[in-house]
């Protein structure tokens, strides 16, 4: 029995408006308007990263989405510390984005107010707590991302996190952490999500504008046990490829790694146009929520200013690399309707394969018999 592509459809295709169950996530400096666009062009669903594309410019990339994919269904990623993240609310709504994705911050009333502008809620979760606050707040389908996954991760595995969240919630469940082909996307469904999403697979892609130097070192790494998780970056546990600051950090004292956060943080604050009371306004935040996260806070902004090193200036370096276990299995750098083309065909021969399996082992159980 031959399987059409069309078969690997889920209700989340529906929900999203995309031809496939393959979700592209909001990679920080990596998904803007190009990536998000080819995405989307081959049947997945990308988000683009509003959390590190600048306000005067955000507007502008949701357009050129609209404008290279014939204004097909994509999302925008947003973190509600952010100084702009009332603009990024007024765009989805404004410009009618099928979809947003986010980490805990998001009150009932923000999400209420995007629901009731028909947009699809998803935030990214790595525990069942997690997900299980998020749907209470509102949000109408979720992604988890197991601790294969890259950047900012949990410890749970996928193998484990996926089945506790698909039995507990009643919302269409995409699973992240781990995927990047076919025999995923397949084992994924049978768990009961409803689709994948990837991130290390769309960056690992020749749409994704990351600098070749910075790509080669991806492509470069072909042991998944050195890419680990490190605190050193943010304070929070972040998946990345070993390098030379990584190590630099290691070696250093305690008050010179925060000495580099706090000036890391005040280009930050003056890259985003961050306000004083705004930093201040976060900072009190964090410290509600943890008294002995202080340190944490200020630390909050290494990330995106050590990714834009290696993303956009092309110093890997001098930066960091975040990556899901799985860059050490992918060896070339194939288009986004390759790699998406590629993992349905897989899934499609995958299944077929399995059926024909458990049809013999029934055959010859029943010839037994």
């Amino acid at each position: 029995m031959t399987l059409l592509s069309s078969d690997i459809r889920t209700p989340l295709c529906d929900l999203l408006g995309c031809r496939y169950p393959i979700v592209q996530t909001a990679m920080g400096w990596v998904a803007g308007s190009s990536l998000v666009a080819a995405t989307t062009n081959a049947g997945g669903f990308g988000f683009l990263a509003g959390a590190t594309i600048a306000a005067d410019r955000i507007e502008a990339e949701i357009l050129r989405v609209k404008e290279l994919t014939g204004d097909q269904p994509f999302g925008l990623n947003f973190h509600m510390f952010q100084s702009n993240a009332q603009q990024l609310l007024d765009l989805a709504i404004r410009h009618k984005l099928r979809a947003v994705s986010y980490g805990r911050g998001p009150d009932k009333k923000v999400i209420g107010r995007l629901r009731d502008a028909g947009i699809v809620c998803m935030p990214t979760v790595g525990a069942l707590k997690h997900a299980q606050k998020a749907i209470e707040m509102g949000a109408n389908a979720i992604t988890i991302q197991g601790g294969e996954g890259g950047g900012h991760t949990g410890s749970v595995p996928t193998t484990v996190l996926l089945p506790q969240v698909v039995d507990a919630v009643r919302v269409p469940v995409v699973a992240a952490g781990g995927f990047y082909d076919g025999r995923g996307l397949l084992a994924a469904m049978a768990f009961g999500a409803q689709g994948i999403a990837m991130g290390t697979r769309f960056l690992m892609t020749s749409d994704s504008g990351v600098p070749e130097v910075t790509l080669k070192r991806y492509l470069a790494t072909r042991d998944a046990e050195k890419i680990q998780v490190s605190y050193l970056v943010d304070g929070m546990p972040q998946r990345m490829i070993p390098n030379e600051y990584l190590a630099m950090l290691e070696k250093a004292s305690p008050f010179k790694r925060l000495r580099i956060a706090v000036g890391l943080a005040l280009q930050w604050k003056a890259q985003t146009g961050m306000t004083t009371q705004h930093a201040l306004g976060v900072l009190w935040q964090g410290l509600r929520e943890d008294p002995g996260n202080a340190a944490q806070s200020v630390m909050a902004a290494n990330a995106p200013m050590l990714l834009q090193r290696s993303m956009v200036d092309g110093k890997p370096a001098e930066g960091v690399m975040s990556a899901g276990q799985v860059a050490a299995l992918i060896g070339r750098l194939d288009s986004c309707e390759q790699v998406i083309t590629g993992i349905v065909a897989q899934a499609c021969e995958r299944r077929v394969a399995l059926n024909a399996m458990t049809s013999t082992n029934a055959m010859a159980d029943a010839q037994a018999a």
